[in-house]
C-alpha cells in the first residue's frame, strides 16, 4: 500500500514542468528522459529485489515486535501471578497478625482477671492476718490488764491482810499452809 502511494506521489511530482519542448517520446524532451530514468531506477530496484528485501525486513521486524509483545504478555501474566501470590500472602499474614493480636488481648484479659483474683486473695489473706493480729493483741492486752489487776489485787490484799493480821494469826496460817502442803505432797 505504501509502495503504491509512493509511486503515485512520484508520478504526480514528475508531471511535466513545462520545461520540456517537442514531442514527449524524444530524447530532447527532459520529461521523457526523467521518466525513462525513473523507470530504469525502479527496474533496477525490482531486479535487485529491494521490495522483497524491504518486505523481509519488515516481516522480521513484525516478527520481532510480535515476539516482544508475546514476551511482554508472558511477563505481564507472570507479574499478575506474582502479585496475586503476594496479595494472598499479605492477606494470610494480616489474618495471622489479627489472630496474634486477638490471642494477645485474650491473654492480657486472662492475666488481668488472674491478677485481680490473686489481689483479692492476697487482700483477704492480709485482712485475715490483720484480724488475727488484732485478736492476739486484744487477748494479750486483756491478759496484761488481768495480770496487772491480779498483781494490784494481791498487793492490796497483802497490805490489807498485813494491817489486820496479828502475829498469832500469822502463825496459825503458816501452820495450816504447812499441813496443807504436807497433805498434798504425800
Amino acid at each position: 500500500m505504501r509502495t503504491i502511494i509512493a509511486l503515485a506521489l512520484t508520478f504526480g511530482a514528475a508531471s511535466p514542468a513545462l520545461a520540456a519542448s517537442g514531442p514527449f517520446f524524444s530524447m530532447a524532451n527532459t520529461n521523457f528522459v526523467v521518466w525513462l530514468a525513473f523507470l530504469l531506477f525502479v527496474g533496477i530496484l525490482l531486479l535487485v529485489k529491494v521490495p522483497s528485501m524491504l518486505g523481509g525486513q519488515l516481516d522480521n521486524r513484525a516478527k520481532g515486535i510480535q515476539s516482544e509483545l508475546d514476551e511482554a504478555r508472558a511477563l505481564r501474566e507472570e507479574a499478575q501471578t506474582v502479585l496475586a501470590s503476594y496479595e494472598r500472602k499479605h492477606k494470610e499474614v494480616q489474618e495471622q497478625a489479627d489472630r496474634i493480636v486477638a490471642a494477645a488481648r485474650d491473654d492480657a484479659s486472662a492475666a488481668a482477671d488472674q491478677a485481680k483474683a490473686d489481689l483479692e486473695t492476697s487482700i483477704a489473706r492480709r485482712l485475715a492476718a490483720a484480724e488475727d493480729q488484732i485478736s492476739s493483741a486484744k487477748d494479750a492486752a486483756v491478759k496484761d490488764v488481768r495480770d496487772q489487776a491480779i498483781t494490784i489485787a494481791i498487793a492490796a490484799a497483802d497490805q490489807v491482810i498485813a494491817k489486820q493480821m496479828t502475829a498469832t494469826e500469822a502463825n496459825k496460817l503458816i501452820d495450816a499452809a504447812i499441813t496443807d502442803v504436807d497433805a498434798k505432797l504425800h
